[in-house]
């Protein structure tokens, strides 16, 4: 095969257009960086989150569909995919990429209402926006969910007190396995992508710290600082044709920081 007719071939496995792609958490950080790429091949794409001015700006950028949405309410996630079809058509690519931690208190003080907002937006609210475009992937033969977790749901961070956010993101994995193999007889794929540590609006203070910093580089095998770019990747991949025969995996990505 010449080398002209290998790119042409690697450029149809990961191109995504007439997709219409569902993005959580799109006003910044991973979530907007996860929409431009999947707009960049082709995908039509939804960006969803309460920042409406942010959305509004990114959805100019990429040609993307503003949805605002309060994930932490069940009922709005519930009608995200309504909004959704109606404007653009049924969705085949949904990644949940929103998440956040509400509490910095160690596990046995943690407050019950930290602890069920925690839950609400990390694992219920994906769970919720993946039963809602269920139907739709279904009668299109084919789709892909693609969860945004944590290293944090896989191994305990010290001196890092997330027990609730922990537990939401292995959650996930949990989550990822059962669907994907009640799903797999529609060819609809589910898997998660569990980043490490890299530059985010979130994470800034610990790269900020000279004292943090070191302890980011130290346990990090890879010799460079993490970032959003170096997540997409692995969930473009897993978006489209050319992770077509992966389904129910954890994907970790992170520098090697697990593999100590």
């Amino acid at each position: 095969m010449s080398t002209e007719n290998r790119n042409a071939s690697a450029q149809r496995m990961f191109d995504l257009s007439g997709r219409v792609a569902i993005v959580t958490g799109a006003s910044s950080g991973l979530g907007a960086t996860i929409a431009e790429e999947l707009a960049a091949f082709g995908a039509e794409v939804v960006l969803v989150a309460r920042r409406v001015d942010r959305l509004k700006a990114l959805a100019e950028k990429i040609g993307g569909l503003a949805v605002a949405c309060d994930l932490s309410d069940l009922e709005e996630v519930g009608a995200i995919v309504p909004t959704v079809v109606e404007k653009l058509g049924p969705p085949e690519i949904v990644v949940n990429a929103a998440g956040s931690m509400f509490t910095e208190e160690r596990a046995e003080s943690e407050p019950l209402d930290a602890l069920r907002r925690t839950m609400d937006l990390n694992l219920l609210a994906p769970f919720v926006l993946a039963q809602s475009a269920f139907p739709h992937m279904r009668d299109a033969g084919r789709g892909t969910i693609v969860n945004i977790s944590s290293i944090s749901g896989r191994v305990g961070l010290p001196g890092i007190p997330q027990a609730s956010y922990a537990a939401s993101k292995a959650g996930l994995s949990g989550l990822t396995v059962e669907l994907a193999v009640q799903w797999a007889r529609h060819s609809i794929r589910v898997n998660t992508v569990a980043p490490g540590f890299f530059r985010s609006e979130i994470t800034g203070p610990l790269y900020e710290n000279e004292r943090s910093a070191e302890y980011l580089r130290r346990n990090t095998p890879l010799p460079k600082t993490g970032t959003a770019e170096d997540i997409v990747g692995a969930v473009l991949w897993l978006c489209s044709d050319a992770g077509s025969y992966v389904t129910g995996q954890t994907l970790v990505v992170d520098g090697g920081w697990t593999a100590r």
